[in-house]
């Protein structure tokens, strides 16, 4: 994806023109945290050789507007009226953002009128006969402390434009639209339509998936707490493996396109010996396939750990159906291996004991750890910042350590991946000690 400075601009509503509130400071050096300038940026890309070729060619080097509290901003506090929306699958950290939101509008910005619509999209439909939950410090004040959603979630589509309506009828400012790639999608949609409108209303997206798989932004959160408890998973299914001769520990986790938790799970656990991803095709069958090396392993050790992503069951047994968010529905990856695994080792007169894990719904509905707890509420603050000073159709998200706005325009179209020539997936291998590459192919032996 070709990308130029242009692509990292954010929209605003307008000039703001109120004081804000918070009360910071503009000067160095008098113990006050200052407030952000527009003119801040953040370069996209970190080497020095790469700002230089931006400057031959006679560039803006691509950068993200820097996240954080502005001086002016666009909407009347007193007047303010924002609303909450979480959609897709379930998350840890969801709770400690509509938390951190909560708080942040009340008690820096003084904003008194927050409601948080229910079931995803669902609820910004007036004929769901879903009404908005009215939310405080009281009602939010130990909701970070569970899992799940209170506001509650959906998938699938929803007419854009009776959800504007619905803000309309609301009076709504700011909409914090919570979630994945399709929640941003349908949150660049109402932007769109806000926009056609010729409507002051600011939709700010935070990015919801434990995937880490969204364009632009180096962690989302989830992620953290997601292949820190996938961790849990793999060590149990290293001990039931070490317990029994001739024994796999077998492992799906989730990620779809993308084998983040996969990965950072193995490197994390130290007791993974195959590191199974979406984005490093391999075959079962074969002198150099996975099944082969696999036996070889477990001739060898008597056991062996394998852990793979759900996304990997795309190719290998994939459905051709869709859901009702239009993603594709995956086969189950993990039974399917199960059983390829058993089939190959009787073939091969090998006996071989195995024992399945899957822990993706436990993972799925657990609380955020305390790295991710913070991580949830510095995004939300950073979302509210940006909704009051008029700021829109954009996301939190981070990048080189430092908080961002990244248009939801350009992380949509762009998709992250694990790099297989990247030294992460190299820190992978070192850790594994499996075969670089397992294709029966010319490159097999590279």
């Amino acid at each position: 994806m070709e990308i130029t400075h242009k692509d990292f601009l954010i929209q605003t509503l307008g000039e703001p023109h109120y004081t804000s509130p918070l009360k910071l400071s503009t000067v160095m050096g008098d113990y006050l945290t200052n407030y952000v300038t527009e003119n801040e940026r953040i370069l996209y890309h970190n080497t020095l050789s790469e700002f230089k070729a931006s400057l031959a060619k006679g560039e803006e080097p691509c950068s993200f507007e820097k996240a954080g509290p502005r001086e002016k901003i666009f909407f009347n506090p007193e007047t303010t009226r924002a609303g909450i929306v979480t959609c897709g699958g379930l998350c840890p950290g969801i709770n400690d953002v509509i938390r951190g939101i909560v708080m942040q509008l009340h008690f820096w910005y003084k904003v008194r009128n927050i409601y948080g619509f229910r079931y995803g999209y669902l609820g910004l439909i007036k004929e769901s006969g879903l009404d908005p939950i009215v939310l405080d410090p009281e009602i939010v004040s130990e909701i970070h402390e569970k899992g799940g959603s209170i506001l509650g979630s959906s998938r699938g589509h929803q007419d854009v434009g009776r959800m504007v309506d619905r803000l309309m009828d609301y009076k709504i400012n700011i909409l914090f639209c919570i979630g994945g790639d399709g929640t941003l999608r349908g949150a660049k949609d109402i932007t769109d339509e806000i926009s056609r409108r010729g409507l002051q209303i600011s939709v700010i997206g935070i990015p919801k998936t434990i995937d880490n798989d969204i364009g632009f932004i180096e962690k989302t959160f989830g992620f953290e707490t997601a292949f820190t408890h996938a961790v849990g998973s793999i060590s149990s299914a290293h001990v039931e493996a070490k317990g029994y001769q001739n024994c796999v520990g077998l492992v799906k986790l989730m990620g779809r396109e993308s084998g983040y938790i996969t990965a950072n799970a193995s490197i994390a656990s130290q007791d993974v010996n195959f590191c199974l991803i979406p984005e490093m095709p391999f075959d079962l069958q074969g002198e150099n396939g996975f099944y082969k090396h696999l036996l070889e392993r477990v001739k060898r050790k008597c056991h062996a750990v394998v852990v793979v992503a759900e996304g990997v069951g795309e190719r290998l047994c994939a459905t051709g159906d869709f859901d009702a968010s239009g993603n594709k529905k995956f086969g189950d990856v993990g039974p399917f291996l199960k059983d390829g695994i058993a089939k190959y080792f009787k073939e091969h007169n090998t006996p071989v004991t195995l024992k399945y894990i899957d822990p993706s719904y436990i993972i799925r509905s657990s609380r955020a750890i305390p790295a991710d707890s913070v991580f949830c509420n510095q995004l939300a603050q950073h979302a509210v910042h940006a909704g009051m000073a008029g700021k829109t159709g954009l996301l939190v998200g981070i990048w080189s350590n430092v908080f961002t706005y990244v248009p939801i325009d350009i992380a949509v179209k762009n998709r992250k991946h694990i790099d297989p020539e990247s030294m992460f997936w190299l820190n992978v291998l070192e850790t594994t000690g499996q075969p670089r590459r397992m294709l029966n192919s010319e490159i097999a032996g590279a």
